[in-house]
């Protein structure tokens, strides 16, 4: 597979991301931010688990668990919290600071030198998400902010460690994402059933919106999402990370009916921007030939 084909898969996960707000604020029962991310990651865990027929051993008993947290256990609730207390164009628009976390954390924890193509990038994308969210029009939630900034902060960490670790030998996408899926989900169900119960009702539209998030926004996106950060320079899934916002702010706009400000608009063609020049820079950087787990090389975690 080359690496453009890889890419567009890969953008297909960030892409399924941002219809979450859209489908929380419009399908799912308000106030049940743990269910979701519950009923999200676990179902599709277990099948993905099922269908990969391999468990993890030795160390990546606690990696797994580690990296599920992160991506899946912390990220989830707080991802849904931030739809429900935000416009989903404003709360996918935070994702924008991911790249920025990124450099900083690979800066600080790997020692990574920070190449300035790659910081104008993502100085770009955070500047653009600034504008969109601090728009006149943006209707801003303080917990809303802090939940989705917590959320990808949590993914950064992730993201970080993924890259690191690598994906053990002989183990293939769809597992590796239902290891982290589950440990996920299994951190999230006694949170769940201790703080916050089932809702009262539950429709179909609810049903259908479950449905949605646990196989096209759960097992399909993380197992492309997984592959990418492997197979790919970290410059181009961490840049990818801007497609959430965008699908958002488009369904928002179209579905929804939010309006934006020309400043936000502004906001938005920078994040664009941002998204456009980073892969350009990372086609310059060598994908790396199927490298094992422990053989990925760390110096190209933050190189865009």
């Amino acid at each position: 597979m080359n690496r453009l084909t890889l890419l567009l898969l890969t953008a297909l996960a960030p892409m399924a991301w941002g219809t979450t707000y859209l489908v929380t604020s419009e399908l799912l029962p308000a106030g049940h931010p743990l269910l979701a991310g519950l009923l999200r990651a676990l179902p599709a865990g277990l099948l993905a688990t099922a269908i990969g027929r391999t468990l993890p051993r030795g160390a990546w008993w606690g990696k797994a668990a580690a990296l599920g947290i992160l991506n899946i256990g912390a990220f989830f609730p707080l991802l849904f919290l931030a739809a429900e207390r935000l416009p989903g164009g404003v709360a996918a628009a935070v994702a924008g600071v991911q790249p920025l976390i990124i450099l900083g954390l690979g800066s600080l924890i790997l020692k990574e030198r920070i190449r300035p193509l790659t910081a104008a990038a993502a100085v770009a994308g955070t500047g653009g998400v600034t504008l969109v969210v601090l728009g006149p029009a943006a209707e801003l939630d303080l917990i809303g902010v802090l939940a989705a900034l917590g959320g990808i902060t949590a993914t950064a960490f992730g993201i970080i460690l993924t890259k690191r670790w690598g994906r053990p030998s002989g183990v293939g996408p769809i597992a590796y994402a239902g290891w982290q899926l589950t440990a996920g989900g299994l951190f999230l169900l006694p949170l769940t059933l201790l703080l916050e119960g089932a809702p009262t009702t539950v429709d179909a539209g609810a049903v259908l919106g479950y449905i949605w998030l646990g196989t096209a926004g759960g097992l399909i996106a993380y197992t492309l999402w997984f592959r990418g950060i492997q197979q790919l320079p970290v410059a181009a899934p961490g840049l990818l990370a801007l497609l959430s916002p965008v699908v958002a702010m488009a369904l928002g706009a179209l579905v929804a009916g939010e309006t934006f400000t020309p400043m936000q608009a502004v906001g938005l063609v920078l994040v664009l921007t941002a998204l456009i020049a980073g892969q350009i820079f990372a086609q310059r950087t060598r994908m790396p030939s199927a490298p094992r787990a422990e053989e990925i090389r760390t110096d190209e975690l933050v190189r865009r």
